[in-house]
C-alpha cells in the first residue's frame, strides 16, 4: 500500500538500495520527510555540517547557507562511498524557525537538486545560536550504504 502518490519516491515497506520507509498504517503521509527508516550496513555519519566552502567563507543568507551545507553532506557521503539515498536520518538546526519556514520552497527545490526524491527521518530543532556565529542551519546526517 502506498503512502503518496509521488513519482519517483519510495513510499510505505518499498526499499530503496539501503533502506525501508517506516510508515505506520493509518498515518497522514509525511511531506518531505520520512517517519522512519530501516537499514542494513555499514554507517556513514556527519557531524554539524554548515554551510562554509573550502576555505572556510559561510555563504550569505538562509537559503544559500543551506544549499552549501547539503553539498557539503553530499560530499562528505561520497568521501565514505555514500550516495544521497543512503540517507536514513537528518536533524536540522535553525536559528529561526520563521526564516526555514519563510523559505520552504527554496530549501526544497534546493534538496530535490542535490539529493533527488530521497526523504529520511528527519528533525527540525530551533536553537538559540550555533558555534559559528553567523552560521544560520547546521545539519548531521546519518546514511547506511549496503553491503
Amino acid at each position: 500500500m502506498s503512502t503518496t502518490d509521488a513519482p519517483g519516491l519510495i513510499t510505505k515497506g518499498e526499499m530503496s538500495e539501503a533502506a525501508q520507509i517506516l510508515q505506520p498504517s493509518g498515518w497522514p503521509a509525511p511531506k518531505g520527510y520520512a517517519n522512519g527508516m530501516a537499514a542494513e550496513g555499514r554507517i556513514v555519519v556527519t557531524g554539524g555540517v554548515i554551510g562554509w566552502d573550502s576555505h572556510g567563507h559561510l555563504a550569505k543568507g538562509f537559503v544559500a547557507q543551506v544549499r552549501q551545507t547539503l553539498d557539503n553532506i553530499a560530499a562528505i557521503l561520497a568521501e565514505g562511498d555514500a550516495r544521497p539515498e543512503h540517507l536514513v536520518r537528518l536533524t536540522w538546526y535553525v536559528v529561526d524557525m520563521d526564516e526555514y519556514l519563510s523559505n520552504l520552497k527554496g530549501i526544497g527545490k534546493i534538496y530535490r537538486e542535490i539529493f533527488g526524491g530521497h526523504y529520511p527521518a528527519m528533525a527540525l530543532v530551533q536553537v538559540v545560536r550555533l558555534v559559528e556565529k553567523a552560521a544560520r542551519v547546521e545539519i548531521e546526517a546519518t546514511a547506511v550504504v549496503p553491503r
